[in-house]
């Protein structure tokens, strides 16, 4: 690895752990992230603490322990899988298709690369999405249960776990199944972006960064992970999709913020699924190998302009909530100005963005991505 992104990726990991990191209701061997820094009151004690956020504060973790193991991260990674499902009432499940996705997504990653195991949530949640998929109802599997809003943020990241989780199988021909429907659904004849969802049969036309980034990650883990004639399908549709968001939503090099709240992670999940295409997209093609450089050069272009646009508190960085400006200081006084709410299923933004748990954990992912593709760079 680039020794440059290994010291920014160390630096955001330690401003995180320092800034968000807190046992939960004081309980010895537990952890979550703090939603807001400066925190309240009601943040300190967890009344907030948002399930999806806290899935990529683990993958996060992951990510850090595969640049550099250590057995005091492993220790984190224990406490904040242990965090989680107290704070969850005990449970792994809750309503949402696309939270209980990422919690899977990470829980896979902390055993296959920590050695952090749960063995009872893995097949627990597996079993959720296989049996959300419902055809008959337009879908796909819906955002939430009982809900008819089937859309890509809750299919990608189930499909990439199902690909994943075991390799091969019945899961793996439900993740193709998730690719295709997603394909076939979802996709802008004109700018080959991926639109958000179906809700009711018709389309839901908003087009976020993240979306993009799932299905390349759920695209690139079947071009790798299927015979000849799929993967050619697959991998087509990596270079159609990373082409587009080039052109579309980093036509500046740097990938599009979407502010605080739930949008501030947005954009990283894009860079870590762009860092995917980069470093596991297979094929000697030239159009492989063009999908996999502007992959890198995505990520190293944005790694560079949120580092040099953050801004040092106490020596570690703020990010911002958008890469190509400065990151604006939230007040220093605790809880001074709105925090982030939950509304209507998702949480908005802090009057100061920066202020975001989500924001700060994006900026982490993005210099983690850039780690790991100046690592294959180099090989």
């Amino acid at each position: 690895m680039d020794q440059l992104w290994v010291n920014r990726a160390a630096s955001s990991e330690a401003a995180v752990t320092q800034r968000h990191l807190k046992r939960v209701w004081a309980m010895p061997g537990t952890q979550l992230g703090v939603v807001g820094w400066p925190p309240t009151r009601r943040d300190r004690m967890f009344g907030s603490w948002h399930y999806w956020w806290q899935a990529h504060l683990l993958d996060c973790l992951v990510d850090a322990e595969l640049r550099d193991p250590q057995p005091q991260r492993r220790t984190r990674i224990n406490r904040q899988v242990r965090g989680h499902r107290l704070r969850n009432n005990f449970r792994w499940t809750n309503n949402y298709y696309d939270d209980m996705a990422w919690l899977a997504l990470a829980l896979e990653r902390a055993a296959r690369i920590a050695g952090v195991e749960r063995r009872r949530a893995l097949p627990k949640l597996a079993d959720q999405f296989v049996k959300a998929w419902v055809p008959e109802d337009g879908g796909g599997i819906p955002w939430r249960k009982e809900d008819q809003f089937f859309n890509a943020p809750a299919n990608g990241p189930a499909g990439i776990f199902l690909a994943r989780y075991p390799a091969g199988g019945e899961r793996l021909k439900r993740a193709e199944q998730m690719g295709d429907w997603i394909d076939r659904t979802l996709i802008d004849p004109e700018t080959h972006l991926v639109f958000d969802g179906i809700k009711a049969g018709s389309l839901v036309r908003v087009q976020y960064t993240y979306c993009q980034g799932v299905v390349l990650g759920l695209e690139t883990e079947l071009a790798a992970r299927t015979g000849a004639e799929a993967r050619q399908r697959h991998s087509a549709r990596v270079h159609r999709l990373v082409a587009a968001v080039k052109e579309q939503m980093a036509p500046s090099g740097v990938l599009q913020g979407a502010g605080g709240g739930d949008g501030g992670l947005f954009a990283g999940i894009t860079a870590r699924y762009l860092a995917l295409v980069a470093t596991a997209l297979p094929g000697d093609s030239a159009d492989d190998a063009v999908a996999r450089d502007t992959a890198r050069q995505i990520v190293l272009s944005s790694a560079r302009s949120a580092w040099d646009y953050r801004q040092t508190v106490d020596g570690l960085p703020l990010f911002g909530a958008f890469w190509d400006r400065d990151a604006e200081l939230p007040p220093q006084k605790a809880g001074a100005g709105q925090g982030a709410q939950f509304v209507e299923g998702a949480v908005d933004a802090s009057e100061i963005a920066e202020r975001d748990l989500s924001v700060q954990l994006s900026g982490w992912m993005l210099m983690e991505a850039a780690c790991n593709v100046t690592a294959v760079t180099e090989k």
